[in-house]
């Protein structure tokens, strides 16, 4: 097929890779710097740090559009397909008035050196397009992935209420219906396959192709929200010869809960989980708060930071911590394994060849246990974890002895590890400070922690060892 299609400029585009400029792994932020009239999108960090190539995608839920700011810069050409792209320059009416966000952001002077104005105008104009309302805590979430050299924040956000607190109909309101019809005319049900002379990369739209194409090409990256794999390509600039993308594919995409537990599937963005799971798993919602920004957290998927077994990806501790199970399946066979059974070690997983993640299963906490989660950085917002925990405590009611407990850390070592030796001390003793004195002691001598640039050996130590005992007092206080 060697084609993609998707509703650009109000009109479906199609780009067709043979013998094209571009490659299948070709960044959207890439592709529209190479056109006339959409370069307002800029170049930043090339990693989804900067929010300067902030863009809005919209796709259909339903019978309606949903809009989304994603960060351009890690999302491949295919990933688009079927879907609206939407820039800077098209916010502006046939007559070039402004739209509400780019006017509020002129009347409050919110731009100063301009750079970074393009980024935040779209990640406004995807608050305005959403249905949560601007208080001050979803408009700071809204730009977080968003860089202002100039610290020009107070008047952005000013803007940002503004303009969002009377959400009016746009142009994108008015041709929503001729935007829906357009895109219903996309064929997203056959696989896509785009070959070059160096790359194969495949689309897929349904579980059971994905399957089979795995069963097919074994040693083919699986991508999804791309948030990992991008920085291969952006960053280290490699060719990745064979790809199966699984982002379109919405049997993946949906959260189930039950009596028992949740189950969600691997396909799932973070900002869906972070959001199905406030009240359903706090704890995991909590981590999530500090998880990326908006962009990131739009495009990362549940599944893709469970399979990447980063040592300090911030969902395992607390998934650990909640005895999560990895639902896995193939063309011939499925299974089921936990969380801490599925990382092999640095990066490696018992995921075999010819599987994928299809659903994550977590069961909701029994009525005596308690499960925090913790995360140190040198940011509170869009930062990498120096260290991070995930705590489950369950008490014996009579003598409030420990009858359970999963201390499970992240930073601490090449894959994200449960600190056996210290739960095996505290099981069976008395939840008080004076156990808790010993523990600490044991814990500091558990975990071998490297030095980095994020930290060094001692303090990651000195850091698991407090967040033992914030866990404490946060279960003992009487408040």
């Amino acid at each position: 097929m060697n084609k993609v299609s998707f509703v650009f400029n109000d009109q479906i585009q199609e780009i067709d890779f043979t013998n094209s400029e571009y490659g299948p792994t070709t960044s959207v932020l890439k592709y529209l710097r190479s056109l006339n009239g959409h370069k307002g999108v800029k170049e930043g960090c090339g990693e989804g740090d900067c929010g300067a190539c902030t863009l809005v995608l919209a796709d259909l839920n339903g019978d309606q559009l949903r809009y989304r700011a994603v960060d351009s810069c890690l999302v491949f050409l295919p990933m688009i397909h079927g879907k609206q792209l939407i820039t800077v320059e098209n916010l502006a009416d046939a007559k070039g008035g402004l739209h509400p966000v780019q006017q509020a952001m002129v009347d409050l002077y919110a731009s100063q050196c301009g750079y970074c104005t393009p980024g935040f105008v779209m990640s406004l104009f995807a608050l305005y397009k959403s249905p949560m309302k601007p208080v001050k805590e979803v408009i700071l979430d809204s730009i977080t992935g968003n860089l202002c050299r100039c610290t020009g924040y107070l008047p952005i956000i000013e803007a940002a209420a503004k303009a969002c607190s009377k959400k009016e109909k746009d142009i994108f309101s008015i041709r929503e219906k001729q935007t829906i019809k357009l895109l219903k005319q996309i064929n997203n049900q056959d696989v896509i396959i785009i070959k070059t002379p160096k790359q194969k990369y495949y689309k897929a739209f349904k579980l059971a192709d994905v399957l089979e194409l795995k069963r097919k090409h074994p040693d083919a990256l699986i991508i999804s929200g791309n948030t990992d794999t991008g920085l291969r390509v952006s960053k280290k600039h490699e060719l990745l010869t064979e790809i199966i993308d699984i982002s379109a594919v919405e049997e993946l995409k949906s959260i189930t809960e039950t009596r028992q537990s949740l189950s969600i599937g691997a396909g799932v963005s973070m900002e869906e989980v972070k959001q199905a799971t406030e009240k359903l798993v706090p704890a995991l919602h909590k981590m999530l708060s500090v998880f990326g920004s908006k962009q990131i957290r739009n495009m990362a998927t549940i599944g893709g930071n469970i399979g990447s077994a980063s040592p300090i990806g911030d969902t395992l501790p607390v998934l650990m911590a909640c005895n999560a199970v990895v639902a896995l399946s193939s063309t011939n066979n499925s299974r089921v394994l936990g969380i801490q059974d599925f990382i092999k070690g640095y990066r490696t997983t018992y995921l075999r060849k010819d599987e994928i993640i299809c659903s994550i299963g977590i069961p909701f906490p029994e009525k005596d246990q308690i499960i925090k989660s913790y995360k140190i950085s040198k940011r509170k917002d869009l930062d990498i974890s120096t260290c991070s925990a995930g705590f489950m405590l369950e008490l014996d009611q009579k003598n409030l002895t420990v009858k359970n407990i999963i201390l499970a850390f992240g930073g601490m070592a090449a894959s994200t590890r449960r600190a056996t030796k210290t739960e095996e001390f505290l099981l069976g003793k008395k939840w008080s400070k004076t156990t808790l004195e010993k523990a600490a002691t044991l814990l500091h001598q558990e975990f071998s922690p490297l030095s980095d640039a994020r930290s060094g050996e001692e303090f990651r130590r000195l850091a698991a060892r407090n967040l033992l005992w914030k866990f404490y007092e946060e279960t003992t206080s009487k408040k």
